[in-house]
């Protein structure tokens, strides 16, 4: 583990693309993937609204995909790469996250896993390895499917430093959960720790190459992934060492790496670096010494991450859970969706963003589709701050719609529709 190497740089809006390319290449990149396979940009969108911090950014994308055509990727073999959730709309969130604007731009493919992908079973996609799984066998005891197109690719991860309500920080390895896992991917929340340790054995299994480039101009603080304070931190890391790179974020945020479990387990077991002591920083290594002292997901918790606490670790999770198993699930997605959509976005989130809104990057994300970039970045981001079009009234009134979405994309509500129509198709022959 002393060949563990993050990549961390400071960065502007005037030198970001130049940096990301620069930081891809300090962290070694082309030594981890493979050039003639496929290349999944695995973007993450924590939430369909834009929220800072929340989601990968524009121009983070928009510097990774320079610096892979830069450096002699085959544009035809680059995609980007999106799962679904049931409380969150990957296509309305591509849009609102300016995301599909650099993926139509630079012309490239862009896939969601569940539209028209085949999915095999994991014992076909990794073999024994199934059987040493610290948790999953448990959790699917008939055992899941995942994307067969993602065997024998490339994939980058494009996570942001950011706090989570379930796992203390998020990042590379919690960007693996949508991807690798099926509809019932909440199931693995009381042991979501282990389920990411699961889930990087498989990566290193399955993909050619396994990168991760986290964006942290904006950093994201409080009971995340949604519901945060966003800061302005100005930085950038890269690495393809999973775990080290989620160690090396943690770490700036103020936390200890290793007394969170993912991060610590994986370490015991080998797969990656969880102490930073052992990790060798390269760029500006003044910039991965900073912490942070952020709060963390804990301190003010929103009633929503209080409630699934409860539920997935405390008192009603007796009462509750089981039900989450059942045709009764929908009941938890339409309750997420209501408070976060329906309430926190709407009359809190606009007070929350104000003051990094108005930083050269708010100011970048508000004018992406206007702004001119050169070689290096993006020398002017125009001198007033965004209004975002979909905040108050606007953002309840979508968040109608996202309720219908959620409800009708339920696995358990899909799967009866499913059965259904092809009754009815079987009767009409």
């Amino acid at each position: 583990m002393s060949n563990s190497k993050v990549a961390v740089l400071r960065t502007s809006p005037r030198t970001v693309l130049e940096d990301y390319h620069r930081l891809m290449n300090l962290a070694g990149y082309q030594q981890t993937l493979d050039k003639s396979a496929d290349t999944a940009l695995k973007i993450n969108i924590s939430w369909h609204f834009f929220y800072p911090g929340s989601s990968t950014t524009p121009w983070q994308l928009e510097g990774v995909v320079r610096a892979l055509l830069a450096d002699g990727f085959d544009r035809s073999l680059i995609h980007g790469c999106h799962n679904r959730t049931v409380v969150i709309d990957a296509h309305f969130g591509e849009r609102e996250n300016k995301q599909l604007n650099v993926v139509q731009a630079h012309g490239l493919r862009n896939i969601h896993l569940y539209e028209g992908e085949e999915w095999i079973h994991i014992r076909d996609a990794v073999g024994s390895l199934a059987d040493e799984f610290l948790v999953l066998n448990d959790v699917y005891p008939n055992g899941f499917f995942i994307p067969k197109r993602f065997i024998g690719e490339n994939i980058i991860h494009l996570p942001t430093v950011k706090t989570h309500i379930f796992t203390t920080t998020t990042g590379a390895m919690k960007n693996a959960f949508g991807g690798l896992l099926n509809e019932h991917r909440h199931w693995t929340h009381p042991v979501i720790h282990q389920t990411l340790v699961d889930l990087l054995r498989i990566q290193k299994k399955i993909h050619s190459g396994v990168f991760a480039v986290m964006d942290g101009t904006f950093a994201g603080d409080g009971p995340g992934p949604r519901c945060m304070i966003p800061h302005v931190k100005n930085v950038l890391l890269a690495s393809s060492d999973q775990v080290a790179i989620d160690a090396t974020a943690a770490a700036m945020m103020g936390f200890d790496p290793l007394s969170i479990d993912y991060i610590r387990i994986a370490h015991e077991m080998g797969l990656g670096c969880g102490d930073p002591r052992d990790i060798e920083i390269v760029g500006d290594e003044d910039a991965a010494a900073e912490r942070w002292n952020f709060d963390g997901p804990f301190k003010k918790m929103t009633f929503a991450s209080k409630m699934q606490h409860k539920i997935y670790w405390g008192p009603l999770k007796a009462p509750l859970e089981w039900s989450l198993k059942t045709v009764l699930a929908p009941w938890s997605y339409l309750a997420s969706v209501v408070y976060h959509d329906s309430f926190w976005y709407p009359f809190l989130a606009k007070k929350r963003m104000q003051e990094v809104l108005g930083s050269e990057w708010g100011r970048l994300f508000g004018n992406w589709e206007h702004v001119q970039p050169d070689q290096r970045g993006f020398p002017d981001v125009g001198s007033t701050p965004p209004e975002l079009e979909r905040t108050g009234f606007k953002a309840l009134l979508k968040s109608v719609d996202l309720i219908g979405t959620a409800l009708r994309e339920a696995p358990e509500v899909a799967s009866r529709l499913r059965r259904r129509s092809h009754q009815a198709t079987a009767e009409l022959r």
